[in-house]
């Protein structure tokens, strides 16, 4: 048997296939990038050094959008900055985490969130996701084996992904890093990826919690009643929305210079453009309507969140 037959040898007849007259799936070579790479670069060790198991490193965290169950989240492998082959998927439980194994990978990692239901924070409303929605988050280089844990899927983590993706290179470290940066600095919450948000539908959530949770869950809050505001039933819809805006480094209702169409998003049938200012002061005035509002259960005021209100509401947009 050829010493390379579980690995380079593999990853050749995996080519062979795909592009043969033989693969009828619909799967193209592309699709399975990440694992010919890891094929062709691997020794052949499947084991733990000295121990006698399989390394099985894993990613675990929490998805938030309001409080999630039944979410379906994938972890996919990065090549040459690009999306690469799937690595892993899981179900939420009831309070939104997840767990996913990763076996020996090493690079950076997409996750990506789809489907579930989210208590909607300026509603109440037990809400589905949008079917062309997800959520996202990219995180740098990860260890071979490594358990990392505490990883946050959120509205703010869609952003900085859809942000890295979009930057020359991709979604390599340096961008990575930029981009979760940049968003975080943002929105105050300078960690995104380790950031609980607080959930402001808990009562008096607010006491314990530190400023970032708070910038964190009241910035996911006043999109909800942003969303409300435009007569969004699905306020999912508006983080795509964000996410297309955020990609260019500019939240200014355009991705790349081109005005976002909104139509179709989060039940906005029959159109309607992002406006200019949906990032910025739009989305400060319905932070302000939030804390006054009803469902905002946390403790806080609008007082509290002065200095994340302010920023937005001078903000140019720059990331």
């Amino acid at each position: 048997m050829p010493a390379t037959s579980g690995t380079s040898g593999l990853a050749n007849a995996m080519l062979a296939f795909v592009t043969s007259n033989q693969n009828h799936s619909g799967v193209a070579a592309a699709t399975l990038q990440g694992l010919m790479d890891q094929l062709s670069a691997s020794d052949g060790h499947m084991m733990g050094s000295g121990s006698g198991s399989i390394v099985n490193g894993t990613i675990s965290g929490k998805v938030f959008n309001g409080a999630m169950s039944q979410a379906t989240v994938t972890a996919h492998a990065m090549t040459n900055g690009g999306i690469g082959a799937q690595l892993s998927s899981a179900v939420t439980d009831g309070q939104g985490h997840y767990s996913l194994s990763m076996g020996n990978y090493s690079g950076p990692v997409m996750l990506s969130m789809r489907t579930g239901l989210y208590t909607d924070l300026a509603t109440g409303n037990t809400t589905a996701m949008g079917s062309a929605d997800m959520m996202t988050a990219v995180l740098p280089t990860i260890g071979s084996g490594a358990d990392v844990t505490g990883m946050m899927i959120t509205a703010l983590t869609s952003m900085a992904q859809a942000r890295a993706q979009a930057m020359a290179g991709g979604m390599i470290d340096a961008n990575i890093n930029a981009a979760n940066t940049a968003v975080g600095n943002y929105f105050m919450t300078p960690d995104i990826l380790h950031t609980p948000c607080m959930d402001p539908a808990v009562v008096n959530s607010g006491g314990g919690a530190t400023p970032e949770q708070r910038s964190c869950g009241i910035t996911v809050a006043a999109m909800s009643q942003y969303a409300m505001t435009l007569g969004m039933p699905v306020s999912s819809g508006l983080i795509t929305a964000m996410m297309n805006d955020a990609s260019d480094g500019r939240m200014d209702g355009k991705m790349g210079g081109t005005a976002i169409n909104m139509g179709g998003m989060g039940g906005m049938m029959g159109g309607g453009m992002m406006q200019s200012n949906a990032g910025t002061d739009g989305l400060a005035t319905a932070m302000s309507e939030f804390m006054s509002s009803p469902m905002n259960h946390s403790g806080l005021t609008a007082a509290d969140m002065n200095a994340l209100i302010q920023k937005l509401a001078s903000s140019d947009g720059r990331l």
